[in-house]
């Protein structure tokens, strides 16, 4: 693969990872009248993808990011999906102080990444 699809690809796959997790993790709140049983078993079904996506996302990574670096940026992207997720799909406000705590951990994940 050329360095350029190298350097993006795991980036890629694991935003589409992260949609499907967020789903599988969050995606029943919208119905809690949906029995317990049915919820476990379509989110473990949602997460299924999750995984065929993430395994390959962290095994292209590895050979460009260090593991550290890989599972910063994949908290990241949980957080910025699921600010997405929380506003349109289960319809809640997103509150300063929520920005204030996902921004330092993206400061976190910046000393990871700067002093590597």
């Amino acid at each position: 693969m050329p360095p350029l699809v190298l350097k993006i690809a795991p980036w890629a796959l694991l935003v589409a990872s992260n949609i499907f997790m967020t789903f599988a993790w969050y995606g029943h709140l919208k119905n809690k009248s949906l029995a317990l049983p049915v919820a476990i078993l379509s989110s473990w079904l949602i997460a299924l993808p999750e995984y065929m996506l993430a395994v390959p996302a962290n095994r292209i990574g590895s050979g460009m990011y260090s593991t550290a670096q890989l599972k910063v940026g994949q908290e990241v992207i949980t957080l910025l999906v699921f600010i997405l997720f929380s506003y349109f799909y289960l319809g809640e406000a997103i509150k300063w102080s929520t920005i204030a705590g996902f921004g330092l951990i993206v400061a976190g994940v910046a000393v990871v990444f700067y002093f590597r």
